[in-house]
Parts: C-alpha cells; sequence; structure tokens
C-alpha cells in the first residue's frame, strides 16, 4: 500500500502502515456469507494478480472493534506510457447507507401491505402508482386494474374539483391534512372515506407525485347517524319525563294536606319513575318485561311469597314501562296503606294477557287483584292514584283503566292495543 485517504480509514477502523501492509487496509475481511476472506483474494489482489480491472465487486471490512462494514470494491490498474502495469488504484463505497435505505424500503413496503387503510400513489399528472391490498378491498379494483389509471376513476364527478386543489397543493410541496370526503368504488357505489396526502420527492428533493392514504369512515358515520337518532330520541324521552312530574306534582299538590307530605308523596313518585327509568337504561331503551318492572316497583312494598304474578313473556315499550310503572307504584302504596299489603295475610294477584280483539286489534289485558286486605265497600276517596289509574296511565297508552272497590279487594283492570304497549321486534333486537 503506497496511499489511503481518511474516508478509507475510517471505513476501516484503522490505519494501515503505508509500505508495508499488503492488498488491503482491512484489518479483517469476510466474504458476504461471513466467511473469513484472506487479503489475497480481495479484489485489489485479483485485480493485480491476474493483470485485469474488476468491476463492483462486494466485501464486509471487519474492524478492530469488532463491527462489520458492507462495502463495494472497484480497483482500477494504474499503467506507464508503454502501458505496464505499475499499480492500481481501489475505489471503497460505504454500503452501511444504501443497506440501511433497502432495510427501511422493506420495512415500509411490509407496512403498506399490511395495512388496513388504502394506501394509493400517484406520479404529479394523477396517473397511480402503487395499490395495496387494502385499496382493493375498499374500491374493489385489482393491482393490474388500477395501475396506469388516473386516479380521476374513484373521484365522482361532483368531486373532480378536489383532484385539481389536491395537485396545486402538492406541487406546493404542501402536505394535505386529513379530511372527510367521498369516494366512489368499481360497483359505482359510494364510500366515504378519511384523506390525508402527502407528496413524494426523489432523491435530489424533486416532488414526483403524491402518496394517499384513505381510511373507510362508513362505521364511523354510521355511528354518527345513530347518535343524532338517539340524541333527538333522548330529548323527546326526557320531555315526556318532565310532562309526568309536572302533572305529578300538579295532582299531588291538590291530595297533600301538608308541605311535607306534598314534599314525601312528590319523592317518592319521582323515585319510582327513576326506577323504571333504570329497568330502560339497563336495555338501553329497548324497554323491559311486565315481569320485571312489577318486580322493580313492588320490592319495597312485598314479600315475593305475597305475589301471585303470571302472564306471558311481552316486552314493554319505554312509554308504557314509564306510565305501567308510575301505575304499579300507586297500587302499591295504596295497598300498603288501606288495601292487601296492609294485613299480615293480605295478598295481590297479577295477572296480563294478549288476546285477538275487534277488527283484528289484539289486546293487552292486565288485572291487578287484592285478596284478604281489609274491607273498602264504600271507599270513595280519590287521590293522585285514582288519576293515575283511571286517567293518566290508560290514556298514554290508548286505552281505559277500571278501578272496582270490591268488599273482598281492591282490584284494576287496564285494557290497551297490544301495539302501544308491546315493544316491536326491532327495538327488542336492535344492536
Amino acid at each position: 500500500m503506497t496511499f489511503f485517504n481518511e474516508a478509507a480509514a475510517d471505513l476501516w477502523g484503522h490505519r494501515p502502515v503505508i509500505g508495508r501492509d499488503l492488498w488491503c487496509g482491512s484489518w479483517k475481511l469476510r466474504h458476504l456469507d461471513g466467511r473469513p476472506m484472506a487479503h489475497g483474494e480481495c479484489p485489489m489482489a485479483i485485480s493485480m494478480l491476474e493483470g485485469r480491472d474488476i468491476p463492483w465487486d462486494q466485501a464486509i471490512a471487519e474492524r478492530p472493534d469488532g463491527e462489520l462494514i458492507p462495502f463495494k470494491a472497484h480497483p482500477r490498474l494504474l499503467r506507464d506510457e508503454s502501458g505496464n502495469i505499475i499499480g492500481a488504484i481501489n475505489t471503497l463505497l460505504d454500503m452501511r447507507t444504501q443497506t440501511q435505505a433497502d432495510e427501511a424500503r422493506m420495512r415500509l413496503a411490509a407496512i403498506v401491505e399490511s395495512s388496513m387503510d388504502a394506501i394509493v400513489s400517484k406520479d404529479i399528472n394523477g396517473i397511480i402508482t402503487s395499490w395495496n391490498d387494502a385499496a382493493e378491498h375498499l374500491f374493489g379494483y385489482t393491482p393490474a386494474e388500477a395501475i396506469g389509471q388516473p386516479v380521476t376513476m374513484l373521484i365522482p364527478f361532483d368531486r373532480l374539483g378536489e383532484e385539481a386543489s389536491i395537485i396545486s397543493r402538492i406541487r406546493a410541496g404542501e402536505r394535505v391534512p386529513s379530511y372527510e370526503t367521498v369516494r366512489m368504488r368499481k360497483s359505482g357505489s359510494l364510500v366515504p372515506v378519511s384523506l390525508t396526502i402527502s407528496p413524494i420527492r426523489d432523491g435530489i428533493g424533486r416532488i414526483i407525485g403524491a402518496s394517499k392514504i384513505a381510511r373507510d369512515i362508513s362505521s364511523h358515520k354510521e355511528s354518527e347517524g345513530r347518535i343524532r337518532l338517539l340524541m333527538r330520541e333522548v330529548n323527546h324521552r326526557v320531555k315526556n319525563q318532565y310532562s309526568v312530574i309536572i302533572s305529578m306534582i300538579r295532582e299531588t299538590s291538590k291530595s297533600a294536606g301538608t308541605p311535607a307530605a306534598f314534599l314525601e308523596q312528590v319523592r317518592e313518585r319521582i323515585t319510582a319513575l327513576s326506577q323504571s327509568h333504570d329497568l330502560l337504561v339497563d336495555a338501553e331503551w329497548r324497554g323491559a318485561t311486565v315481569g320485571d318492572l312489577i318486580q322493580a316497583q313492588l320490592k319495597a312494598f312485598a314479600e315475593p311469597d305475597r305475589l301471585s304474578v303470571a302472564g306471558p313473556a311481552i316486552t314493554l315499550q319505554p312509554n308504557a314501562v314509564q306510565y305501567l310503572g308510575i301505575a304499579f307504584h300507586e297500587l302499591a302504596t295504596n295497598s300498603a296503606k288501606h288495601g292487601a299489603l296492609s294485613r299480615h295475610r293480605g295478598r295481590v294477584e297479577i295477572e296480563w294477557s294478549a288476546t285477538p280483539g275487534a277488527n283484528g286489534t289484539d289486546i293487552f289485558r292486565l288485572i291487578w287483584r287484592e285478596l284478604d286486605g281489609p274491607s273498602l265497600g264504600g271507599t270513595t276517596h280519590r287521590g293522585f292514584g285514582s288519576v293515575v289509574l283511571k286517567r293518566v296511565a290508560p290514556q298514554a297508552l290508548g286505552g281505559i283503566g277500571l278501578m272496582d272497590f270490591r268488599e273482598q279487594g281492591f282490584v284494576w283492570t287496564l285494557e290497551a292495543p297490544l301495539r302501544s304497549v308491546q315493544a316491536s321486534l326491532a327495538d327488542i333486537v336492535l344492536d
């Protein structure tokens, strides 16, 4: 060796001795498969021994610290005026940067292919140059059908102006932030997407195209629609609750003898209303069964062995849950104070049914019957409970309510169209 520059010393990781070291300045050499390479087998030695220039050849330099540096060697013979070989000069190219770039490209390619988002690249004229699997899944075109075609085939006619704006911003080197728009599938159907667009540059920084990431937001849009619908429904139901509470306060004020009694009665009735509300919340406002509603309203008034409950499995719609819940509370409160549940042996039978009615309309019929309670013959007092049982609850369900103060116990009968009481199948299975 007669000469080396600082870049060579940096690649080798040590400084060879001029005039003593032979062929190559590397501390040790290896073949690409990791096998040791003798210095006499390196590209420079082969070039000198065989008297020929060698095109770029590859090897690995092992530094004294153990780091392995892949490199390319390109020895060129030096000749005198007579053409005799007098030496050679070797150019070494450090391959670490290229290797890292290759690995980065492979990682990026793997990410693109495995991405759940459609990733599409196009040139500066809007011609599609790459197309991943998610793009095929989202838009329906295979790579063979998409690559080489204008990206406008994905854009609805009324949105073609978006592409001109995008190209203009990409030419200016801007990254287009995510925005929501609509694109068109191969089938002609439209799909809402979220788009993010970034410029693609070549090795010297020139903008040569753009990369688009499209995310299907159909489920997001559907969720937004369901939320808006739910909020309208919640608003409607809250207004219904307000109406019930206002009516409750108005009617209670007529019967309560003192402010304290008024406060206590309103508190109890709002609590009963909240229990019905809890049932609806637990069922995501799909409704509640008659049996569950009875249990929620009567558990504070009577042990299970004092209740007889019988009827088919009927899921009540939310409106029916609220009004029947108030009715059951009034029935239970009155029974605990004045009726069967005020006596040790008193019992309550509750039964309901759904039977065909006139004009093909099915009828929901519910009977509350008290047994072994005090005699109620001649009872004439009518309070808020009577208003609920005869007017509020029946009218809310489009039916009628009958109260019968019999000698053997109080009986309340409700009849209403089943369709105004029962939740629809769509409400019950709504997801």
